[in-house]
């Protein structure tokens, strides 16, 4: 969580972004920084996802991310990969 300094408007403190996340797996549940987890944005919902392995037992995990969560990755600095459809 980040915190502002409303006086100065300056970071009083930053604390990375965690971010709650449970593996189809394993069932664990973990938190995750913003460079574990990877956002990938399509032409559609389906194609619009985010993605990160899972720290307990190693699975590559895809799920996805509606505008919701896309607002959220992106704002705490989940990297984004846009993806473009050729025609």
């Amino acid at each position: 969580m980040r915190e502002m300094s409303a006086m100065y408007g300056l970071a009083a403190s930053v604390t990375p972004v965690l971010f709650k996340a449970a593996c189809p797996d394993c069932r664990s549940r973990f938190e995750l920084s913003a460079s574990a987890l990877c956002l990938a944005i399509g032409a559609s919902r389906r194609t619009t996802f985010y993605s990160f392995t899972c720290p307990e037992c190693g699975s590559s995990v895809r799920k996805p991310a509606g505008e919701r969560i896309v607002e959220l990755l992106t704002g705490g600095g989940v990297r984004t990969l846009r993806l473009h459809t050729t025609v």
